[in-house]
């Protein structure tokens, strides 16, 4: 089981056939005494449409394309979906996620 994950990391999810494998933040790592272990990850989209909800990164080196964390799809799932460290976003772009999730949530 990986338990090299950190918060503010960009991972590629192998997502199976159901949804479309993409790169994935991570939004939580789960502890050892967390009822499941689940990670919880936003979903990184290049399809950026400027709305509430999306993060921009603008073009990381690691990234192919122009991208954006979309905070509105929150996502739980066995961290085995995690095949491939991309990245790490910096300070300032987790503080803007965490904005934007606290917006998302009204909090």
């Amino acid at each position: 089981m990986r338990t090299d994950l950190k918060v503010g990391e960009v991972w590629f999810a192998e997502l199976g056939m159901v949804e479309k494998s993409r790169p994935v933040l991570v939004l939580a790592v789960p502890g050892d005494h967390d009822a499941l272990a689940l990670v919880v990850v936003a979903p990184l989209t290049s399809q950026i449409l400027g709305m509430t909800g999306e993060v921009n990164l603008g073009k990381p080196r690691w990234l192919p394309k122009l991208s954006a964390v979309n905070v509105q799809g929150l996502a739980s799932f066995d961290r085995r979906k995690l095949v491939r460290h991309m990245g790490e976003l910096t300070p300032q772009q987790m503080e803007d996620v965490r904005t934007a999730l606290r917006v998302l949530l009204n909090l």
